[in-house]
């Protein structure tokens, strides 16, 4: 029997204390990894918009060099895609595929006349808001 206790004397087993210890650690180093993909998951979806505001501006020239004008406000995006009526060189589709959302599910929005050139088009990030400042609450533009 004396054997046996003084085999278990040399054992050497992970305390409970050890064990939080090690989970601490593990869980501050979780939470610095997942702070920096959110950074970059939020800066990828600003490119996307940046992306597809470039593709809308394309559609909207094409239309422009079809109709001899770029849709009016009436009119919209959707007249990329559905021949408005009394437009007789529309040529559409002038997109592939149904009009996109912005990276933020909300649709992209569309000014005629615009106060920065021919058009204005406008993701408000995503807040969803007009205005705003930094990679949470500034709008993606056409113009910049």
């Amino acid at each position: 029997m004396k054997l046996y206790q003084s085999e278990r004397k040399n054992e050497r087993g992970v305390t409970l204390i050890e064990l939080l210890v090690v989970m601490i650690i593990l869980a501050l180093i979780a939470a610095l990894a997942s702070q920096r993909v959110f950074g970059k998951l939020e800066s990828t979806r600003r490119t996307a918009a940046k992306n597809q505001i470039v593709e809308l501006e394309g559609a909207l020239d094409l239309f422009r060099l079809d109709v001899g004008r770029y849709p009016t406000g009436t009119e919209g995006l959707e007249s990329l895609r559905t021949k408005p009526p009394g437009l007789e060189n529309w040529d559409g589709p002038y997109l592939k595929k149904d009009l996109p959302l912005d990276p933020w599910k909300k649709p992209f929005v569309y000014r005629f006349p615009g106060e920065h050139g021919d058009f204005d088009l406008v993701s408000f990030g995503p807040d969803g808001v007009e205005g705003g400042e930094g990679d949470s609450a500034a709008d993606i533009v056409s113009w910049k």
